[in-house]
Parts: C-alpha cells; sequence; structure tokens
C-alpha cells in the first residue's frame, strides 16, 4: 500500500496544507482557506483607498504599448520567480512567459502534475468587473501605490482560486470512490456537482461580508480603559461587493480549477 508520502508526490502536491508546514489536511485547508480571506479583504481595502486612477491602465500612458500595471506585474513576477514563488501549485504567474528560472534554494513545494490555470479570467474579472465597485472615479496621481495595491489584489484572488488544488486533493482523498467513476468517465459536471455544496458556500458569502464590515471600521479605545469602539462612518470597501465577489467569481472559479485539477487526477 502506498504511504500518504508516497500519495502526495504523486498527485504533484507538496504534503504541506499551507502549503509550507505540515501534512495537507482537510483541516490545514480550511484554516488557510480562512486567513486567505482575510488577505483578500485588507487588499481591497487598501486598494480601495485610492479612487481610480485611470493613467494605471492606459496602454499609451509610459509609450511603450503596455500599461504600468503590467509593467508593474510583469516585473515583480520576474523576481518572485527567482525566488521560487512560482513552484508552489497555487502561485501562479499573470504572465508566465520568459520567466526567470528560479535561484538554487531549496525547495519542498514541487510543481502540480496537473497544472490548472484561470489567470486570464482572474485578470479580466478584477480590472472590468471588481475593480469599478470598490473605487471612485478619480486621479490623485498615486500611480505607483496604486499599481502596488492592484498587485496585492491579484495576487491574493490568484492564491485563494488556486487553491482550489488542494480543496481537491483533500476532497479526493476522503471519498476516492464517490469522484473515481466521474473522472475515469471525464464528467465535469458529476464531478461539480459533487464539489458544490451550497450551504458551505452561503456560509463563505456570509463570513466574508462580516469580515468587510469590521476590518473596514476604523477603531478607537477610550480615555479609559481598553474597551474598543468602532468609530461611525462610511465603511472602506462596501461588504456586499467583498460577497458577490466570492458567490460571481472566487468560489465559481475555485470549482472550475478544482474540475479540472481532478479531471487530470488518476492520469
Amino acid at each position: 500500500m502506498a504511504s500518504t508520502k508516497d500519495s502526495n508526490r504523486a498527485s504533484g502536491l507538496s504534503e504541506t496544507g499551507d502549503p509550507s508546514k505540515g501534512m495537507i489536511s482537510l483541516a490545514s485547508v480550511r484554516d488557510s482557506l480562512i486567513r486567505q480571506e482575510d488577505t483578500i479583504v485588507f487588499s481591497l481595502i487598501e486598494r480601495a483607498r485610492f479612487p481610480y486612477n485611470a493613467p494605471v491602465y492606459d496602454h499609451s500612458f509610459l509609450g511603450s504599448g503596455q500599461s504600468l500595471v503590467e509593467l508593474f506585474v510583469r516585473e515583480s513576477e520576474a523576481l518572485h520567480a527567482k525566488a521560487g514563488r512560482y513552484q508552489n501549485p497555487e502561485e501562479v504567474p499573470f504572465f508566465p512567459d520568459d520567466l526567470p528560472l528560479p535561484l538554487p534554494l531549496p525547495c519542498d513545494n514541487p510543481q502540480a502534475t496537473a497544472p490548472v490555470s484561470v489567470i486570464e479570467a482572474i485578470w479580466n474579472m478584477y480590472f472590468n468587473d471588481l475593480l469599478p465597485l470598490i473605487t471612485v472615479k478619480g486621479d490623485d496621481g498615486n500611480y505607483a501605490l496604486t499599481a502596488a495595491a492592484d498587485l496585492a489584489c491579484l495576487q491574493a484572488l490568484s492564491r485563494r482560486i488556486h487553491y482550489g488544488k488542494f480543496v481537491a486533493e483533500v476532497k479526493f482523498r476522503d471519498a476516492p470512490q464517490d469522484y473515481s467513476p466521474a473522472i475515469r468517465n471525464k464528467d465535469g459536471d458529476a464531478l461539480m456537482k459533487l464539489l458544490t455544496f451550497k450551504s458551505v458556500e452561503e456560509m463563505v458569502k456570509r463570513r466574508v461580508e462580516k469580515k468587510a464590515m469590521v476590518f473596514g471600521q476604523d477603531v478607537t479605545l477610550q480615555d479609559k480603559g481598553d474597551k474598543v469602539e468602532f468609530t461611525d462612518g462610511e465603511i472602506k470597501v462596501d461588504p456586499s461587493v467583498v460577497s458577490h465577489l466570492y458567490d460571481e467569481w472566487v468560489m465559481p472559479m475555485t470549482k472550475h480549477v478544482q474540475v479540472e485539477y481532478l479531471l487530470r487526477r488518476l492520469d
């Protein structure tokens, strides 16, 4: 009988559910997904503090045919590639062509044997659909900071969505008898039904909406004592937008990644 370690290697995923330490498990995957919610909400709040800043996305702004945000993402990814970021299965570059090879650093996170990417869909969703919902019209001239905030949002969303590979692997190991027939029949619809839990999705939507509501308020302390008070005022990012983000894009894209991963799981 193959060991758990051998099964991890066969799947192409590291043994790390985070993935950095510890065996991959349902609990570690769930904990990571919840922490990633925090990262996404905070990154959206940070981006929302700037107006839309249209020149950042203007392909004629730099005179090179690419926008400032594209340049920022490309150059950042080149550096991250050298450090080995994209050796992790859930880390997928938006511009994978011509990235430098990673430096010879110790690494325990091999590439997944079934690479799945929805990078183009994430990029289009962020700039065409989400960004107009979290920013106001205007131009404050903070173009570099705006591009940096965009990068943080893109990376957080990409990591969360491509983490579906780990989710799919854990679910497969938990019930291989349920998933294997659909995988062998290449039945993506059947896999999608197995992966869909409406009650869980509703809980996630409510949780991220609540996080956006709490994280998006200013917090003060009373002069006497340490009682926390939330300052009345406008919430920094609309909680309903964050819930909509998960409902309309994050969870559907994640399930698409899961299905595509599982369809290759037995190859």
